[in-house]
Order: structure tokens, then sequence, then C-alpha cells
């Protein structure tokens, strides 16, 4: 298929349309790439999505998710196992007295651990699902303050992984000067309206300004009930343990703070903190002999096994952004857009298309790539505002990586809370939405 046109958007409709009726996130992407592939070669369909799925898992990029997530699955296991999870949640009880508090604490955390969206949302949903329970705060609702304070709050702090990225854009591209990266992203944080607007809105629904929503008020009542709220398929990542004996608070302090200061140390790279802090945790187990040196490996590997859901979602959904990419379905979106181009719609118009495309395609680094080059020099070319346009641009791709049903920020939060990926999508869905539309107003009114 040579030119698809309008038709590059059927394998991301697909998708969308099966996961909303199934509730589930793993098959409609099946299905919405066989769709794509079957769209490319209609004569060979099975054996190209066969070596997409080569490809895929061949890549680098997607090697290096692999085994931070894998990893990142043994180290929480293990912490559970240690009694740390379980001396946290007790210290923390002491100072966290309401449901209220306990998501205000969540959100401070969230602000807290900016390095990384991957670590951030691993991290502060493994740590916090035992006191939000104790609070009857639904799984759903722990998950979308979680999602909301991973790639809305790391792209609002310079020192993460986004910002060092799309700095490095900005300078490869011409925007800034070699060295003038950070200082060009840090004068666009002001402009990037949407990750500002869903960090602010996190706040006003934990303190009940604004009120649990359609499907979230449905979980919110659930477990009110004193009902599970756990969906994930196979149960909750982290089964119920309780540590016989008195709980170490440092069972949970050094491995979580092994893991921040290596991320850091090693240019924020958490494959290599991960790594460090699971060889660090090991030793200083073993040491106190608080495992044995078999269940320390056994609940390893329990926690890599616990991974492999979401690791099953991302490399298909890594496949479905091949399939949009050879539709050349950005090019389809930016293309429609272009004619409708002027100084005072620009923002607006940029935000709400780039948008689209990170949510349709769950690429949202990959976005940046293709769109930022594209943007920055019409928004030039019509007078607007660098900064303004950058501030746009971001904040698009922070709104897919939180909308989107399948991106990995999504599946990862919804894994650390115990959620089905969907049924965490849908019920954060109309808070999205509301960010969205406080944002796109914003860039109208800029």
């Amino acid at each position: 298929m040579e030119d698809p046109g309008i038709l590059a958007l059927v394998p991301t409709l697909v998708v969308i349309v099966l996961a909303v009726w199934s509730r589930r996130s793993l098959e409609p992407l099946i299905a919405g790439v066989i769709v794509g592939y079957a769209m490319i070669a209609t004569s060979d369909v099975m054996s190209k999505t066969l070596e997409s799925a080569q490809s895929v898992l061949a890549d680098g990029t997607m090697i290096w998710i692999l085994l931070a997530v894998s990893l990142f699955g043994a180290l929480t296991h293990l912490i559970v196992h240690s009694g740390g999870a379980q001396a946290f949640s007790g210290k923390l009880v002491k100072f966290v007295r309401s449901r209220k508090s306990a998501l205000m604490t969540t959100w401070v955390l969230g602000l807290v651990i900016f390095i990384d969206d991957y670590l951030n949302a691993l991290t502060v949903g493994s740590s916090m699902k035992g006191l939000t329970d104790k609070h009857k705060v639904s799984r759903q609702m722990l998950a979308y303050i979680v999602d909301t304070t991973a790639a809305p709050i790391c792209v609002l702090i310079p020192l993460s992984t986004w910002a060092v990225y799309v700095s490095g854009l900005l300078e490869a591209n011409g925007v800034a000067g070699d060295g003038e990266g950070f200082r060009t992203y840090i004068g666009a944080i002001p402009y990037m309206l949407y990750p500002i607007a869903a960090a602010l809105l996190v706040p006003l629904v934990a303190l009940g300004v604004v009120p649990a929503i359609g499907l979230m008020k449905k979980a919110e009542d659930k477990a009110a009930r004193g009902e599970s709220t756990i969906t994930a398929r196979g149960g909750a990542l982290t089964i119920d343990h309780e540590f016989k004996g008195d709980p170490n608070i440092w069972n949970f302090v050094v491995p979580i703070a092994s893991l921040l200061f290596f991320t850091w140390w090693f240019g924020i790279d958490i494959l290599m903190g991960v790594s460090a802090a699971l060889v660090i945790t090991l030793v200083f187990y073993g040491i106190q002999r608080v495992l044995t040196f078999n269940q320390m490996f056994d609940y390893a590997m329990e926690g890599i096994k616990g991974m492999l859901p979401a690791i099953a979602i991302i490399v298909v959904s890594f496949m479905l952004k091949d399939v949009n990419d050879t539709l050349r379905l950005t090019d389809l979106v930016i293309e429609s857009v272009r004619p409708f181009m002027s100084a005072a719609l620009l923002p607006s118009i940029c935000f709400g298309a780039l948008a689209l495309i990170a949510f349709a395609t769950g690429s949202f680094w990959g976005m940046y790539a293709i769109a930022l080059p594209i943007v920055l020099p019409l928004g030039a070319e019509l007078g607007v505002d660098p900064a303004l346009t950058i501030g746009a641009v971001v904040s698009a791709g922070a709104f897919g990586s939180h909308a989107c049903f399948y991106g990995d920020s999504t599946v990862l939060s919804a894994t650390a809370t115990d959620v089905e990926p969907m049924d965490h999508a849908l019920t954060q869905l109309p808070y999205i939405l509301i960010a969205a539309a406080i944002a796109l107003l914003g860039f109208a009114l800029l």
C-alpha cells in the first residue's frame, strides 16, 4: 500500500474500539497489528507480523525496557518479602490518618521521584498500595495519581530523562546552540500547559474538590464498601505477605535510596540504577540473613514473572508503532492540519494534532523527533514565540503518555497498582480530558 491516506487510521481505531469494548489491552493491540499488516502486505500477513515482533525484540531500546522492567519487578518482590514494604507502610500510618492524606502523600511522593517516568510509576505505585488500601482508596484512583505524577511531572523538571532528550533534540535541530538546550527547555516550561494542568488537578481530586467521575466513582464506591478493586489478570503483582518478626524500615530505605542514587549517578539511567540497587539489596539482605540465598532468588524470579503481562503489552505496542510509521499516520495528521496553521492558531492546533498522534501511536519521544523539526520552523516563519511552540509540542507528548491506553507509562502505572491497563486508562480518562481542555483553552488564549 503506497499511500493509505485516511485508511492509516484503521489499525489504531481497531485497537481503541476493541479495547473499550473488551476492557482489555493486549488482545486489541494484537488485532490492530494484524489488521495493519493485512493492509501493508495482504498476501503475507503472519510473516510480516512475526518479522515485526523479531525486529522490535532485537531493538536496543526494547531490550533496555525489558531488562529495566524485569529487574524492577525482582527488586519490588524482594522489598515486599523482606518486610521493607510493610515497615514503610507502618511508618507512614503514623502520619497518614485519612483517605485524603493518603492520596496527598502519594502525590507528593510522585513529585519527589521526578527523575524518570518508569522509575516514578513503578516506585510510587509499589510503595503506596498497602497504605491506600488501609484507607479504602481504590487501586484505580491510586493508579491515576501515580500515572499523573509520571510523565506530566517528568517534563516539568529539567533534570529528568524527558528533559534531557528534548533538550538534545533542540540542540540537534538548531533551535538552541551547543550546550544551550537546557536553558531553552527551561524557558518553555511555563508554556507546558497540559502537564501543569494535569499535575494541579490531582490535589483537587484527592481533596474531593473535583469529585470521582464515571467509572472512577464506581471503583471508589466499591473500595469504600471494603471490596477489592484489584483487576489485573493473575491478581496482585506482589502477593500479600506478612513478614514474620519485626519489619525493618532499612529494608525499604536502602534499596529505594540505592535505586534513586545510582539512577542519577549513571546519568539518569534506570537500568543501571536498578541493576546496582538489586546487587546492593541482595548483599544487604544476605548480611542480615533476613532471607536465605534460595529465597532471594526465588522471590526475584517471581517478581520478573509478575512483569510479563506488562512487557507483552509494551512489545506489541511497539509493533503497532511500526505499523503506524509504515502507514505514515504522523505525516497524515500533520499534513491535514497544516493548511489551518496561523500565528494565532498554531499553539492550540499543534497541541491538539500532536496529542492525537501521540495518543494514537503510543509514540511520544518518536513524535518529538518527527514533529519538532517541522513545527518549530513553521512557528518561526509565522512569528510565534519558540518557547510557546516548544511548550505545545512537549505538552502533546505528555498528554499521549498519560492518556494512551497502551502507552508504557499507562501500562506500568497499572501494573504497579495491580489494575488491568484498560481499566486504569478508562477510569482516569475524564480527568485527562479536563486537563487537556484547560491546556487547549490556554494555548488558544496565548
